[in-house]
């Protein structure tokens, strides 16, 4: 009896399962309570994170506390959280906008990764004082790093047109290996772009694809989203063109083994991974506009700010885009609702002109 096909999904879960055994044993002995209690709700990719992130506060407290200054990582105990009193998350806070990791690396934080890394401490420390293992909670007392909302960055419809034209025929401008590599990879970067376009899915679901989860006969593509949730996208006519196209081409390559099912190819006949996919969508944007740093997210935005032009309806937005709550979607389009609302101040007339 055949095995059944482990996919790409599991097997990704299994390495970073091991990866979070591997970071938990660098840490406090204790901490593991923490991460089996967060387990149920979340995925193993965001415990990881908090792991290295509160590794860092640990790593702060044997740097900048002198009543740990003869402590390793290993001697710590939940009863030494009670020690730390809002005064020193503050000094905590400063200390993540510039510090020195264990390799002498200098490591930088903005507004996201100081309130990434003040979240996971909150949730740390949250956790034991619920399970009354501490008295005091700190983290609490001092109030959260404050994110300025960013303006989305996308293209714009012509751009859109111009970024696949490019691809399609930039190859003609050029000669010897870089036109042979162009060929090459020409069909896989148009299917790649333009299904990131016309489906706004994350680069992570994008690379994440087998040839199995592409049904031409619904024009769907299955994907895992974040959490692990299992979701149909549905694609238009110029996406099922190119992708078509593509499978076409991927016929005539041979995988290495344990590839089989990858829907794209890397030029070394493996997966395509996240890195790679950035770097295409990157040279080719390049081309199109200086101004703006296009990266695949970009691309999302872009398909998301269409559907919303197209149908007005946030909740579809969110639906299709994988968010998990409206108000994600709903502060990402703002912009364009305040576009709105100033037509319909003119929308309405109360006396002939």
């Amino acid at each position: 009896m055949a095995r059944e096909r482990i996919t790409y999904h599991e097997e990704n879960d299994v390495k970073q399962t091991l990866k979070l055994r591997e970071v938990l044993g660098t840490m406090p002995p204790f901490v593991k309570d923490y991460f089996r209690g967060i387990e149920p709700t979340t995925t193993t990719r965001t415990r990881i994170s908090y792991a290295y992130d509160i590794r860092i506060f640990f790593q702060f407290l044997l740097d900048q506390n002198p009543h740990f200054k003869n402590y390793s990582l290993s001697d710590f105990k939940v009863s030494d959280l009670d020690l730390i009193k809002a005064l020193d998350i503050e000094e905590y806070m400063e200390y993540l906008k510039v510090y020195k990791d264990p390799d002498e690396t200098l490591k930088t934080n903005g507004e996201r990764g100081l309130k990434r890394k003040m979240s996971a401490l909150r949730s740390f420390y949250a956790y034991y004082y619920k399970k009354e293992m501490i008295q005091t909670n700190p983290t609490v007392l001092v109030d959260m790093p404050k994110l300025h909302e960013k303006a989305i960055i996308r293209l714009d419809t012509d751009e859109v047109a111009m970024l696949l034209d490019y691809i399609e025929h930039c190859g003609d401008s050029l000669t010897g290996q870089k036109k042979v590599y162009y060929e090459k990879t020409k069909e896989r970067d148009l299917a790649l772009v333009t299904l990131l376009l016309g489906t706004g899915i994350r680069v992570s679901e994008c690379v994440g694809l087998d040839i199995e989860d592409v049904d031409f006969r619904n024009n769907g593509i299955k994907v895992f989203r974040k959490g692990g949730k299992e979701m149909i996208v549905y694609f238009g006519d110029e996406v099922e063109d190119a992708l078509k196209k593509y499978i076409e081409v991927r016929k005539g390559i041979t995988p290495v083994a344990g590839h089989e099912h990858a829907l794209f190819y890397s030029t070394q006949r493996k997966r395509i991974g996240v890195q790679a996919v950035e770097n295409l969508v990157k040279k080719y944007t390049k081309a199109i506009t200086t101004t703006k740093k296009i990266t695949p997210h970009k691309l999302r935005s872009t398909y998301g700010t269409s559907l919303y032009q197209e149908t007005g309806d946030i909740y579809l937005v969110a639906d299709v885009l994988g968010h998990s709550d409206v108000n994600t979607t709903r502060k990402h389009y703002a912009a364009m609702d305040d576009s709105r609302r100033r037509q319909a101040a003119h929308a309405v007339r109360m006396r002939e002109q």
